[in-house]
């Protein structure tokens, strides 16, 4: 934590060697994209896109999940895609799952979560599409990767997004595009799913 304090007290000096750019961002913002991607933190999306201040509208979850669309139980979660979409006018949106996703792991092999409720209720939000019954490969379930389960979960989320309105409507009327991306967290490695061959390939 030490680095971090020391890192932030010098952060406004260095802010003032770009003074107009920072300048900009106190007069708005309007990111190219809503990119929604796991709390882990070896995930981090400027990092991985070179984005720039005010490029990115961020939305982290633990596992990505998108939680269905129940406009009767608002969630923050569905306030931050309606308001990137509706009010920032963002063009894209990016899912990204990652390897080594704990999330993820815990859905595919079951584990015993009692003793984080809120944890286990959120991901059993979101277990349908890993369920062991769904088709979750068992050998997949076991290598610390878990390419393939991350990617069908993605994949997944970016299917509840198409039920919001929102996204829905952005996507009917060709100002609004989806992609689900895959990163491999031991190679910095970034795939982007190819609905053409329904395979993730190098971006």
């Amino acid at each position: 934590m030490q680095q971090l304090t020391a890192h932030a007290r010098s952060f406004e000096a260095r802010c003032a060697e770009r003074g107009e750019e920072f300048h900009r961002l106190g007069a708005g913002q309007s990111p190219q994209a809503l990119f929604i991607t796991c709390s882990d933190s070896r995930v981090v999306p400027s990092l991985i896109t070179g984005a720039a201040p005010g490029d990115l509208f961020e939305l982290r979850t633990a596992g990505n999940i998108v939680p269905e669309y129940r406009p009767e139980h608002p969630a923050g979660e569905a306030a931050t895609i309606e308001y990137a979409v509706r009010v920032l006018g963002v063009e894209h949106i990016v899912v990204c799952g990652h390897s080594h996703c704990g999330a993820v792991g815990a859905l595919v092999r079951g584990e015993d979560l009692t003793g984080v409720p809120a944890v286990r209720g959120w991901l059993e939000s979101a277990a349908g599409a890993l369920s062991r019954g769904a088709g979750a490969d068992a050998a997949d379930a076991v290598t610390p990767e878990l390419a393939e389960a991350v990617q069908r979960h993605a994949l997944a989320q970016a299917e509840r997004l198409r039920a919001y309105p929102c996204v829905a409507e952005g996507l009917a009327a060709g100002r609004l595009s989806l992609d689900v991306w895959f990163y491999e967290v031991h190679t910095g490695a970034v795939r982007r799913h190819r609905t053409e061959t329904g395979r993730f390939a190098s971006l």
